[in-house]
Order: structure tokens, then C-alpha cells, then sequence
């Protein structure tokens, strides 16, 4: 399986993942542009998903199904599936809850479309309320391989790597991941993320200190990814 990003709106990102001959569309608001790319591939698009409700992750899919002949799926009917068969292919389909209550994350291969519960270099905001449940969301990509790529929901690396060095100013990490970003392409791995996304590094030596020198909580796992996101 392969894995195509597209730009829309001003910093969101949608997807097509897609075989040899079959797609499936992930926040879908780049209509024209995923239409183009199905034309010129000769694939058809099997349906259409959303890694959460968010009106900026769904407002083109009624379009692109339109266009397409293809179909909506809603995400929590695949989240109570858990996978995707696409051409033999497997897609895995993992509730994040979090950033949402209904947020997803979609796996496949060695790579990742995590919408808003990660983003490369930050995290999504907490509207769902409930921080243990994100921390736990949050642990479950943190099992995957270090290799394994991050297609987010939203272009944030400028921003969110002005932010880290905010928190960490002495971090090395942060300039060897702005050396990586690619505004054309936009993902990175999970140990690019662990080396300079602030809201992951909880159990880093270096973000221990600065959590202790702010005078933060930080005795346990939990309580330093508290301390951690209460920074602003």
C-alpha cells in the first residue's frame, strides 16, 4: 500500500491510501486535487473516512463521494471493525480518544495517519476533556516502531518547534527536526518525534530537568505528561 498527501484549507492535510487498482479517502478536503490523482492512477475510490467530526476533517467529503460515485464511511463504524481490507492489504483502524472522544488513528504498513492526536512536533488540543485517556492514546503510538512515519491532520512544524525550544531551549533536537521538515511533504518518525515534540519526551532525562526546574510535578510517567501539557 501507498500513501498520498494533499494540502487544504490553509494548513490542513487529507490522504488517499490506496493499491493498485483501489483507494480510501482520509479527510477529504482537498476534492479536486484527490479526484485528479484517482483519474491519472486509474484507482477507484472504495470510500471516504474522517479521522474525527471536526468540520475542517469532513467538510469535502460529501463532495468528493459525489464526484467519485464512491461512499461515506463513518469513522466509528470502522473503529468498531478495527481493520480495513484494502486489495489484500490490512488498515488498521485505532481509537484515540483524546484530542476527541472519537478521534482515530488509521495504520498501515510502516506509517501512520493520526489526524489531530499527533501532529508533527505537538499534539492536538485536549477538547475531549479527558487527559488519561489521551495519555493513553497517546502511549499506544508510542508501541509502534521508532521508523514508523507520522502523516498528521495539520501543518504545525513551524510553530510547534518555536514552542518546543521555548520549553527546551538547550534541546539539539529541535534544529536537526526543523533540518528535516519538508513543507511539500510533511511527516517525520516516531524517533524524530520522541527527539523534539515536547508532549512526547515525558520520559526524557533532559525534559525530567526542566520539569524539575520549573518546579512541576514529575515523580511519575503520568504526572510529568500533566506538568507537560500545562505549559503554555
Amino acid at each position: 500500500m501507498k500513501i498520498k498527501q494533499f494540502n487544504y484549507s490553509s494548513d490542513n492535510l487529507g490522504y488517499l491510501i490506496y493499491g493498485e487498482k483501489t483507494a480510501i479517502a482520509i479527510d477529504g478536503g482537498a476534492v479536486d486535487e484527490m479526484v485528479s490523482f484517482l483519474d491519472s492512477h486509474n484507482l477507484a475510490l472504495a470510500f471516504a473516512t474522517h479521522t474525527h467530526n471536526h468540520p475542517d476533517h469532513t467538510s469535502g467529503t460529501k463532495r468528493l463521494v459525489e464526484k467519485t460515485g464512491s461512499r461515506l464511511v463513518e469513522h466509528g463504524l470502522l473503529m468498531a471493525e478495527k481493520t480495513i481490507d484494502l486489495e489484500g492489504g490490512r488498515v488498521e483502524v485505532i481509537h484515540t480518544p483524546g484530542h476527541t472522544e472519537d478521534s482515530v488513528v488509521f495504520h498501515a504498513e510502516n506509517f501512520l495517519v493520526t489526524g489531530d492526536t499527533l501532529f508533527n512536533g505537538t499534539i492536538g488540543n485536549c477538547f475531549s476533556g479527558d487527559l488519561k485517556r489521551f495519555y493513553h492514546s497517546i502511549k499506544t503510538l508510542l508501541s509502534f516502531p521508532g521508523e514508523t512515519l507520522i502523516y498528521a491532520g495539520h501543518d504545525y512544524v513551524d510553530y510547534s518547534m518555536a514552542f518546543a525550544a521555548i520549553i527546551e531551549p538547550d534541546n539539539p533536537g529541535i534544529d536537526r527536526y526543523l533540518k528535516k521538515y519538508d513543507a511539500h511533504l510533511v511527516r517525520s518518525t516516531l524517533n524524530d518525534e520522541l527527539m523534539a515534540n515536547p508532549y512526547l519526551r515525558f520520559n526524557d532525562e533532559q525534559m525530567i530537568s526542566v520539569l524539575k526546574k520549573r518546579g512541576d510535578l514529575h515523580s511519575t510517567e503520568y504526572q510529568r505528561w500533566e506538568s507537560i501539557m500545562s505549559i503554555s
